[in-house]
């Protein structure tokens, strides 16, 4: 699937308001997505958001499903 994240950009390798990003559904509430890093991570489907606090994170619109 694709999402768009709209939020608050955080990290250099992290997460950028407005680009699309390759996503998979996980079981636990979560989208697997290939993030600026070229790796994936584990992010929140209500509030991707970085786990120190640093930013305020954002939301995900889906694009593809």
């Amino acid at each position: 699937m694709k999402l768009k994240y709209v939020g608050e950009s955080f990290g250099i390798d992290s997460l950028t308001d407005g680009k699309i990003y390759d996503a998979e559904i996980e079981n636990d509430g979560m989208y697997r997505v290939v993030d600026d890093s070229g790796e994936d991570y584990l992010y929140s489907k209500d509030n991707p958001a970085p786990l120190d606090g640093s930013s305020i994170g954002g939301r995900w619109e889906i694009i593809e499903e």
